[in-house]
């Protein structure tokens, strides 16, 4: 079942001023680690390994949105924050994804994230892992401490960090709960509850938080920008996810890095979903006998049932659909540049991974 650690610890091929932060945050980490908490040598190399292993390899949207959110809102407030400010708090939203994805991996029993084996699966981690993600929520206030500190909306951005984990914790909750392991009720999957996943789960810490975050570090006190701000970041959040899930099933795990396994974790997603909505007594009967399983010919006949009902075509008109009616709240912005979300609607926009 598991894997050995030195299986493959990523690291980044690639360098740019915002990469090029996270070695000197690393060091912040494991300085504290071995000055102030005295940890040994041994502790301390495998808290290094766990923060490249599980912080990097992914696509760093969120994180590198606080910074180009950052710069666009510079002179919108009071010019408070730094660009170095922007990126270790765009890192700290990574480290804050790094721990719900170490988690949500152990939940779901899944085998692959990020084109490499989950970290729970390593033979010298295993269960540990659940500790190891605490660690990783831990380390982001660390960072905030020494770097925000002096910020004059510090205690904002540290309550902004609290609530939105709390409110992705209870999405997480209520996905688990609607879907447990091994008690498929079709009945759970609505609309509504969908939704509600979504944002709780997925919207806030994904698409709100790395802009909310760029506007108190640009001191933007105007609370009618964050609710403008809030309703166009919660709509994309909601297509980003409705896209995950569409990839879950029909996506390349070469190119997605993971290996989808919605269907046999019994997950409520957009695509059973429709596939409730659209069915026949006959084809509910299918999905009520396959969904949830593990046996791969089960799993491949609601494949072949969300292809028959041609969800493909559906989620492809969603999409397009999504885009322009989000493209359009952007144009209608007065209390923010429209570019702070145009760059990240177009990094989303017909996304392959």
């Amino acid at each position: 079942r598991f894997l050995l650690l030195s299986t493959r610890v990523c690291i980044m091929t690639t360098s740019d001023p915002f990469t090029d932060v996270f070695e000197d945050l690393c060091k912040d980490i494991l300085d504290i680690a071995a000055v102030k908490y005295q940890l040994p040598d041994e502790s301390l190399k495998r808290l290094d390994t766990l923060l490249r292993y599980t912080v990097l390899g992914g696509k760093l949207n969120r994180g590198r949105t606080v910074e180009s959110a950052y710069h666009v809102l510079q002179g919108t407030g009071d010019k408070e924050g730094s660009v170095f400010q922007a990126r270790v708090l765009g890192w700290c939203v990574e480290l804050l994804q790094a721990c719900f994805l170490v988690l949500d991996d152990i939940m779901d029993g899944s085998v692959t994230r990020r084109g490499q084996p989950c970290w729970y699966r390593l033979e010298s981690v295993g269960n540990d892992a659940v500790n190891d993600g605490i660690i990783l929520e831990g380390a982001l206030y660390i960072l905030l401490k020494k770097h925000l500190r002096s910020h004059p909306r510090y205690v904002d951005m540290c309550d902004l960090f609290h609530e939105v984990t709390f409110k992705t914790e209870m999405g997480q909750m209520l996905d688990l709960t609607t879907a447990p392991i091994g008690k498929v009720n079709l009945d759970k999957f609505t609309v509504e509850q969908y939704n509600r996943i979504v944002l709780y789960k997925t919207a806030f810490y994904s698409f709100y938080m790395p802009v909310a975050l760029a506007m108190l570090l640009a001191d933007v006190k105007d609370e009618e920008a964050f609710r403008v701000a809030e309703d166009i970041l919660l709509d994309m959040g909601n297509y980003f996810q409705i896209q995950d899930d569409f990839l879950d099933c029909f996506g390349d795990p070469a190119v997605t890095g993971k290996i989808g396994t919605d269907i046999e974790d019994n997950k409520c997603s957009w695509l059973i979903v429709q596939a409730l909505r659209k069915s026949t007594p006959e084809q509910r009967q299918i999905l009520k006998t396959c969904y949830g399983s593990h046996k791969p010919d089960e799993v491949a006949k609601v494949k072949a049932l969300y292809k028959t009902l041609d969800l493909e075509t559906l989620f492809c008109d969603f999409e397009n659909t999504s885009y322009q009616r989000i493209h359009d709240k952007i144009n209608a912005v007065s209390v923010l540049p429209g570019e702070v979300f145009a760059q990240f609607l177009g990094l989303i926009f017909k996304r392959k991974k």
